[in-house]
């Protein structure tokens, strides 16, 4: 009986359970360049999430485009752009709270 309690348990546990992931969108820049104007200081990652009680009830501001873009150009000094930039959302769903993030991937550059 025991071992079926724990089977119903974990089996519930799975089902409140989850993640997901959206693909968000790909750029050259998020400012024109013009070819060979810059320098690569290297990737950088940035992102901003909101949180949920229950799935339903907001704990945080968050989950927006603008502030992972400006998380990524803070990750490295002198940065001025970034170019090859991607852009993706997951979420993740547990038992009593879940978010949804947003993450920008790129490369930072430093003008000429």
């Amino acid at each position: 009986m025991r071992k079926w309690i724990a089977a119903a348990a974990v089996g519930a546990a799975m089902m409140v359970a989850g993640c997901g992931h959206i693909t968000g969108g790909v750029s050259p820049s998020n400012v024109p360049l013009a070819s060979g104007s810059y320098s690569e200081l290297g990737p950088v990652s940035g992102s901003d999430c909101v949180y949920y009680l229950l799935g339903l009830i907001p704990l945080s501001d968050g989950n927006e485009t603008i502030t992972a873009l400006q998380d990524a150009l803070a990750q490295k000094p002198d940065t001025s752009a970034l170019v090859n930039i991607t852009s993706d959302t997951f979420s993740q769903y547990f038992i009593l709270f879940s978010r949804v993030c947003t993450q920008v991937n790129g490369v930072a550059v430093k003008a000429k």
